[in-house]
């Protein structure tokens, strides 16, 4: 459950590191920032539903 919870901590993290790229991008003007940044960022977003759902999935009775 540790490492999950970590991951879960990355995961989170770098959702938010792309957010911070998008933004970097948009006052820049640089879109393939902004690009990378969606595209991992949707990434990022599927891998943590899809844990999360594992984890509800372990706890429940």
């Amino acid at each position: 459950m540790k490492g999950k919870i970590a991951l879960n901590t990355l995961y989170t993290l770098c959702i938010f590191g792309c957010l911070v790229l998008a933004y970097t991008g948009i006052t820049d003007k640089r879109y393939e920032y902004i690009a990378a940044a969606v595209f991992g960022g949707v990434i990022f977003v599927v891998l943590k539903i899809r844990l999360l759902k594992e984890v509800r999935g372990t706890l429940k009775p």
